[in-house]
């Protein structure tokens, strides 16, 4: 079902009727009510407030933008969307890859004020559903503490956790949602509720890798956090030609790795990268490295190794100049994504399936360790088995051929990799041409899941093309 479809089985009102729909009075009501500000079309401020992080998105036009300042906003915004019959969505990053959080004709509940950061005496933190990843991680290592999470300093930490949350140090310290205690959140009928293992665990199981967007609007997050430790970084650049090589060596090698080691691949037509962080001495990281070295066969065309500080480490990794289609602080590119459940029988034949289209770039995270420990249904990530996850991007902007070529070049790769991938992928990932999207996102775990979504969001106000609830049937006509 593409968005339009959606958007009109969903009941949401066309865009041509937002001058329309809802009456002026109501709107000036709720602006009323609200602490933050609230951006509508033809406000000055609308065409920012409106942008999430990706440029390919920016012709969608949200019937408002609420600039959420405290919980009750969050609350006034739920509320008079459902009433409304309006589609709703909260943006915290804006790092949605089909740009769900950026919605054609409803709501968007902007987070971004929610950014506090509390470091407590004990390690737990505090933390806003619209903090960023990158002052989240300067502040913890102020006080001495990490919190396992990802590289990229804009990715919001309500998408990453939410939707289980890979990272540069989850094979020892396991997922940003497996350090979850608890959050608050504002589901479907108004109401704030603060969930945990012992209050509402049903909810909370949901939230730990049951995907951002679903069942509410998570505004905080109390997470456990380990001490800060110093990191081993490495990168070694193989020469081209290398990448089946590479891959069939790196699968080999990675099992019998320490979980202090994680280890992410970069292959594309002309490379053959592996790189990663290790939570050890310098000397047993050249062990390890001179191991897989002689598992390729061809020494590295360039090799690099040094211990640092944590924050020094992380932010090395985050390479946005990078990242294809980058602009400012946004960019235009777009992902899909497959789990590698067992070893690849023929390394060479999956290199050539990521390599055929020039302009695609495949990122490899190793997974295993303490993410491994944890069972598939003790949580609602359930790839726990998986050996890697396979994230493959491709630029959208019109030298790259556009949205619609960047999207074909990705699902023939997707598509044509081996049995060992099975239907599966990862929901921070989202591809909107995902085929079985649900199995491949939430694999056992979706009965569960869409069970959880019905007993919280009963009407579907929270639905969105690859979301858990079901859409409304009901079509509201609109009027003034």
């Amino acid at each position: 079902m593409d968005r339009r479809a959606f958007l009109r089985i969903s009941g949401a009102v066309p865009v041509a009727g937002l001058a329309g729909w809802p009456p002026p009075d109501d709107w000036k009501r709720l602006r009323a009510r609200l602490s933050g500000p609230l951006f509508r079309p033809g406000d000055p401020a609308y065409p920012e407030a409106k942008q999430g992080f990706f440029t390919m998105y920016d012709d969608r036009m949200p019937a408002a933008v609420v600039g959420a300042a405290r919980v009750e906003d969050v609350q006034a915004a739920v509320g008079f969307a459902a009433r409304h019959r309006l589609p709703v969505a909260a943006r915290g990053g804006g790092h949605s890859y089909p740009g769900y959080s950026t919605v054609d004709g409803g709501i968007v509940v902007d987070l971004s004020r929610f950014s506090g950061i509390d470091v407590r005496p004990d390690g737990r933190a505090a933390i806003g559903a619209g903090a960023r990843l990158g002052p989240i991680a300067a502040t913890l290592a102020a006080h001495g503490r990490v919190l396992p999470a990802g590289s990229c300093e804009t990715v919001g930490i309500a998408g990453l956790a939410l939707g289980g949350g890979v990272g540069l140090v989850d094979r020892k310290h396991g997922l940003t949602c497996d350090h979850l205690e608890a959050a608050r959140i504002v589901t479907a009928d108004g109401r704030v509720r603060t969930v945990s293992r012992a209050a509402e665990p049903d909810l909370f199981w949901a939230l730990r890798g049951g995907g951002g967007g679903n069942f509410g609007i998570v505004t905080g997050f109390t997470f456990r956090t380990v001490p800060i430790a110093d990191v081993g970084t490495f990168k070694l650049t193989f020469p081209p030609g290398t990448q089946a090589a590479l891959l069939a060596a790196w699968q080999e090698w990675l099992p019998g790795m320490p979980d202090e080691l994680w280890s992410g691949v970069n292959i594309d037509a002309a490379t053959a990268v592996t790189s990663g962080t290790f939570l050890g001495s310098e000397a047993r990281l050249k062990e390890l490295l001179d191991d897989l070295v002689r598992r390729v066969g061809t020494p590295p065309a360039d090799r690099e190794a040094r211990v640092t500080g944590h924050l020094a480490a992380m932010r090395s990794f985050d390479d946005h100049e990078g990242r294809p289609g980058a602009v400012a602080a946004r960019a235009a590119y777009v992902g899909t994504s497959r789990m590698l459940l067992r070893p690849v029988t023929d390394p060479a034949a999956v290199v050539e399936v990521l390599t055929r289209a020039p302009r695609v770039g495949t990122l490899v995270d190793s997974a295993g360790g303490a993410i491994a420990r944890v069972g598939d249904r003790e949580t609602a990530f359930p790839h726990r088995s998986a050996l890697a996850s396979f994230q493959f991007l491709h630029g959208a902007t019109p030298e790259d051929g556009g949205e619609a070529e960047a999207r074909r070049a990705l699902a023939a790769v997707r598509d044509g990799l081996g049995p060992e991938f099975g239907t599966t992928g990862y929901v921070n990932y989202l591809d909107p041409d995902m085929p079985d999207w649900a199995r491949a996102y939430y694999g056992v775990n979706l009965p569960r899941l869409r069970a959880v979504a019905r007993k919280y969001d009963p009407r579907g106000l929270f639905a969105f093309p690859q979301g858990l609830s079901e859409p409304r049937p009901i079509v509201h006509k609109g009027g003034s």
